[in-house]
Formats: structure tokens, C-alpha cells, sequence
């Protein structure tokens, strides 16, 4: 393949390259892929209404998340195992979001530790927290990502069980016998091995917590002073028991499509969210962004920014190139900013169905 133009085509590169296994984890969905298939499918139902002769000759495409000043309003999602695609893993992950001057999530499952991605440089890193039910390792972890320099925990919500993957049942999914997961070496956390069906859906039994409630959000509120983004909210209603219970933000997302199926693309769960926080905390969008034009769209739905996934290659950075294509729009979204808020008559124009 020659120069690679959007991100879709990485797709078909990783196809070509990976293992049948670490492929199929990354690409799979759950049960029959519905809402994997509708990430992206609701993003083309919504149209632009474009104005012409509107100076785009100064873009801005800053912004500021959770008091931190980043180039451009895409973000590093959490990615667990990334060595399964690179060598390098999470560190190249690492350094590309740093170069790029935005924000990294780090997974909980990542075949590198929080202090070996610090060790990387600096930048502006988050956590992602799956909460185990021995909560003394949670406390150890996030004390961990603290002293390592990470800015905020990314609590996933949406995962009391793993989603029924089949493309992971099917491949008898398990770790590489090379790899761990960097941040459980040495705690006696039982090994993700071979099991009858997915080695991983196996560990998550045995190991996260299903009793995870809304309490848990105060717990954690006890054991760090880091902000903590509520991530895998969908409703409405949950998105007032975030706000009442003290969440810095939320990250809209349905775990890419990966936990239950035939729930709605998160772009078209967003502006239920965004209403219902009604500007008491930021809004994030995760799941189907593949262009600018999809960047554009949450932001003008009412998302103060964007989290894509990436697994690594040697030059990661190069996946925001593509989706920087809409920066006049984006840009032109920031000029109309008011209070912190994207401007309301962008909303409108974004809404789905819209005519063009």
C-alpha cells in the first residue's frame, strides 16, 4: 500500500500484519456487531448545512481539558495488550501523544506499566481503572498512576462481565506467552490462560468486580485527589447520577461496541448526555471516529472533545494527520466558543438527518 490517506486503511494493514488473534481482538465487536457496524453508520446520517465566505485563514485548533492546554480536541482512548501489534506497545503510544501535545489514556491491561509509559517523557497522561474485587490492589494502582504523573482516572463502567465476543471465543483468545499485563506483575492475580472459550472473559470473571455502583465513585474519590471521568455512559438519567455523584466529566462510550450490542452509537447518545449534564461537567465522545468531518460532528453536538483508539506502529503519530482534514471547520467551531461551550447555532447545524 502506498500513502496512507485516512485511518480506515490502517485497518487493512493490521489485517495483513497481525496474527489472526491479536487481529480479531482489536477488530471484533460483540454477539453480531450490530452497534460496532452503527459507530460508524450513524456518523454518515448526520449532514453539514455549510456557510461559504467565512475567513478560515487563522485556525485555532486548541482546547483545554480538565485545565490542560492541548493541540487539537482528539485524545488517545485506552487500548489494552498494544504489544500484541508492536514491539514497542504502549511506549510508542506514548511518545506519539506527546508529540502531538494531547492526552494518552493508559489501559489497566497494558503490556507496559504506568511507571515504564512515564519513563517515556513527558505528557499528559490518564488512567484508565477497571475496578478489581480486591480493592486493595485498585488503591495500589492508582496510587501508582499518581507518582507516575498521571492527571486523571478514566473509570470504566460498562464492564461488571466481558462482552460475549465471538471472534475471541472462537480464537480461544489468550495473552502471548511473551507479554503480560505490565501493571499485575507480581500481585497474585491468577494468569489469563487458555480456558473453553476467551482466556480474557475468563480473568474479567474471575477478577473485576460486578458489585461496582455508584458508591464506588465516592470511594475512589477517597483514595485520590486526581479527577475522575465516568466512562461508558449512554442515558440521561445516568448522566445526572454522574454529575450528583461527583464525576469531573464523562466519556461517552459503549466500550467500542465490545460489551453489549444493539445499544445506540455513541453519537447518537451524545446529545442526551450533553442536555442532561446541562454544562455541570465536560463531555467526551469514544467509539466510531475515523475522519475530521466525525471530530467536527461531536464537537458540534456538544462534545468538548473526542478519544480515538489506536494500536501502534513505529509512526503512530501520523494517525491524526487524517483526521485533521476538517481543521477550517473545527477551527471555526472554536471562534464561536462562548463560556467554554461550543456555540449552539453549530449544534443545530449538525443535528442527524439534517438536509444538505
Amino acid at each position: 500500500m502506498g500513502e496512507i490517506t485516512n485511518v480506515m486503511e490502517y485497518q487493512a494493514i493490521a489485517k495483513q500484519k497481525l496474527p489472526k488473534m491479536a487481529y480479531d481482538y482489536y477488530a471484533s465487536g460483540a454477539e453480531d456487531e450490530w452497534t460496532l457496524q452503527e459507530n460508524r453508520e450513524a456518523f454518515s446520517r448526520i449532514l453539514f448545512r455549510p456557510r461559504i465566505l467565512i475567513d478560515v485563514s487563522k485556525i485555532d485548533m486548541t482546547t483545554t481539558v480538565l485545565g490542560f492546554k492541548i493541540s487539537m480536541p482528539i485524545m488517545i482512548a485506552p487500548t489494552a495488550m498494544q504489544k500484541m501489534a508492536h514491539p514497542d506497545g504502549e511506549y510508542a503510544t506514548a511518545r506519539a501523544a506527546s508529540a502531538a501535545n494531547t492526552i494518552m489514556t493508559l489501559s489497566s491491561w497494558a503490556t507496559s506499566s504506568v511507571e515504564e509509559v512515564a519513563s517515556t517523557g513527558p505528557g499528559i497522561r490518564f488512567f484508565q481503572l477497571y475496578v478489581y474485587k480486591d480493592r486493595k490492589v485498585v488503591e495500589q494502582l492508582v496510587r501508582r498512576a499518581e507518582r507516575a504523573g498521571f492527571k486523571a482516572i478514566a473509570l470504566t463502567v460498562d464492564t461488571p462481565r466481558l462482552g460475549r465476543r465471538e471472534a475471541d471465543i472462537k480464537n480461544r483468545f489468550v495473552l502471548p506467552p511473551n507479554l503480560t499485563l505490565k501493571n499485575f506483575e507480581g500481585l497474585d492475580l491468577g494468569k489469563m490462560d487458555q480456558a473453553a472459550d476467551s482466556g480474557l472473559a475468563s480473568y474479567v470473571a474471575s477478577q473485576i468486580d460486578r458489585t461496582l455502583s455508584w458508591k464506588d465513585v465516592k470511594w475512589l474519590q477517597t483514595i485520590t485527589t486526581l479527577p475522575i471521568l465516568v466512562k461508558g455512559v449512554i442515558t440521561a438519567e445516568d448522566t445526572r447520577l454522574a454529575v450528583e455523584n461527583g464525576a469531573a466529566g464523562i466519556i461517552v462510550s459503549n466500550h467500542g461496541a465490545r460489551q453489549l450490542d444493539y445499544v445506540p452509537a455513541t453519537i447518537s447518545a451524545l446529545e442526551e448526555v450533553v442536555k442532561a449534564a446541562r454544562g455541570q461537567l465536560p463531555v467526551f465522545l469514544d467509539g466510531g471516529v475515523r475522519r475530521g468531518t466525525d471530530v467536527f460532528k461531536a464537537l458540534a453536538l456538544g462534545a468538548a472533545g473526542v478519544f480515538v483508539s489506536t494500536v501502534p506502529r513505529s509512526d503512530t503519530h501520523v494517525v491524526c494527520s487524517p483526521l485533521l482534514g476538517v481543521s477550517p471547520l473545527i477551527g471555526g467551531l472554536h471562534r464561536c466558543r462562548s463560556a467554554g461551550r461550543w456555540c449552539s447555532r453549530w449544534r443545530r447545524r449538525a443535528r442527524p438527518g439534517c438536509p444538505t
